[in-house]
């Protein structure tokens, strides 16, 4: 059981007969077995809000940033809205991953709030989560700009990789609450008969897009950020190998000259005519010595050893 409030009742993973309890008898059985399914995710299911005459359903996916983790979790709300009563149902992230705890958004509800206010609140308060956790993600980004030039490129290949990742689950999950958030706003959720969401309830739903739409707007900035370190991350793997070709054309250019005198010298043979020369094998060695000398000399100041 969760947080009660006048009209909000909070469900944390409620058995088949508590939900039935409490929930109206007007709810589809479809809505009911998907209340009652349990959190699965990759991209399934994806946030909504749907009018079915009697009441509104809804599913939302509060982002859950696990810092001392490094775990990116979400955490399954569906919701039912009535004209009377929220009843929502919270489901414990699969691992074993503490729950959300919606304390902050019904912190926020008024007794005189009617329950699409409430509703509001919820969802708010899930705009404002996405916010934060574009805000984590900046500074994972930012972390990640900071140690580019000493941490491993394995390690920083892995990171980019897992930031990636992370936004474009972000970017599927965003997207589809920032839609059905809309729906609110052009008044195509609603219920049969009177008026619910009225226009000072949509004027409020209209900050929650604006919130969405900020984390929408962020996440593209943080997109083009891990864009632009994963490419100096490159340039510098590039780098670093032009360096290693750079030494190793040197080596080989040291140890070509000394090749080529051994070679014309004859020195791999013992009864050779080049051995009575007066420019023998002394001056070989000596040739080979100061050849090498002045190229390790000249690829030192060049900047290639």
């Amino acid at each position: 059981m969760g947080v009660e409030h006048p009209r909000w009742i909070d469900l944390l993973d409620p058995t088949s007969e508590t939900l039935q309890q409490r929930l109206p008898a007007a709810v589809h059985d479809r809505a009911l077995e998907q209340l009652l399914a349990p959190a699965q995710h990759e991209d399934e299911p994806r946030p909504k809000l749907e009018s079915h005459g009697d009441y509104v359903f809804g599913v939302l996916l509060a982002p859950l940033l696990l810092t001392q983790e490094d775990a990116l979790v979400y955490q399954e709300v569906d919701l039912v809205i009535t004209r009377d009563v929220l009843v929502t149902v919270r489901k414990t992230p699969e691992g074993g991953k503490p729950p959300w705890n919606p304390e902050s958004a019904r912190a926020s509800c008024r007794e005189e709030d009617n329950v699409a206010m409430v509703a509001y609140h919820l969802i708010d308060d899930v705009a404002e989560r996405f916010l934060d956790l574009i805000d984590g993600v900046n500074d994972e980004i930012d972390d990640l700009e900071d140690h580019v030039e000493d941490w491993p490129s394995e390690r920083i290949r892995t990171r980019l990789s897992s930031i990636r990742h992370d936004l474009l689950h972000i970017r599927r999950t965003l997207a589809p609450t920032r839609d059905a958030v809309r729906e609110v706003i052009d008044n195509r959720v609603e219920f049969g008969g009177a008026e619910v969401f009225t226009h000072d309830v949509e004027l409020d739903f209209g900050n929650a897009y604006d919130k969405l739409l900020r984390a929408a707007d962020n996440l593209e900035l943080a997109r083009d950020l891990v864009a632009g370190v994963r490419d100096y991350n490159q340039a510098k793997i590039a780098n670093e190998q032009n360096d290693v070709m750079k030494k190793l054309t040197a080596i080989a250019s040291i140890l070509l000259l000394p090749t080529l005198i051994a070679g014309i010298y004859g020195q791999n043979f013992r009864n050779i005519p080049e051995l009575h020369w007066g420019f023998g094998y002394y001056w070989s060695l000596g040739l080979i010595a100061v050849t090498s000398l002045a190229q390790i000399l000249y690829f030192r100041r060049k900047g290639w050893l």
